[in-house]
């Protein structure tokens, strides 16, 4: 059974993130999409709402999982008998930062593998951070997140 790693901050859940959630479901038997506390990183939602709203968005989908973590995404992988660790690139911008993050991971346990999807073209420009800044200020998020937790997403960020 090939079992794969979706790491990532999902603060929140973008368009972006669940393109890559529903592609990398269809080439792995089992996709644990992993959102994790980042300490370098101040989150606007919280751990147990970022795992809630990816609960939501792939209730339907058998084969993938929503189970956080912290600390070495190798040890999390390993808890699991994960080889394959899902990133989604947007740019060459975001190339260099992954491809250090992969051979870190390469380095810490040699049988993980990485795995990049390049992001489809209507999220390009998507991050979790456009998200937020949009929404704060009243700007319409309707092709950014997805329909079932917009409502989440402008309640937290307007209120």
């Amino acid at each position: 059974m090939k079992t794969a790693i979706y790491p990532g901050s999902f603060d929140p859940v973008t368009n972006g993130h669940l393109d890559i959630i529903l592609r990398a479901s269809k080439i792995v038997d089992k996709l644990i999409i992993a959102p994790l506390i980042n300490f370098n990183k101040v989150h606007t939602f919280t751990l147990d709402e970022r795992c809630r709203y990816l609960q939501i968005l792939t209730a339907e989908m058998k084969n993938v999982e929503v189970k956080p973590f912290k600390g070495l995404l190798v040890n999390f992988a390993r808890m699991y008998n994960a080889k394959i660790i899902i990133r989604g690139l947007r740019a060459v911008t975001d190339f260099e930062y992954e491809f250090q993050m992969a051979l870190s991971n390469r380095k810490l346990d040699n049988e993980i593998e990485t795995l990049f999807i390049s992001t489809s073209l209507p999220y390009l420009y998507l991050s979790s951070g456009m998200v937020k800044e949009v929404a704060r200020l009243g700007g319409n998020i309707t092709d950014m997140v997805p329909e079932k937790i917009k409502q989440f997403v402008i309640d937290k960020l307007e209120g």
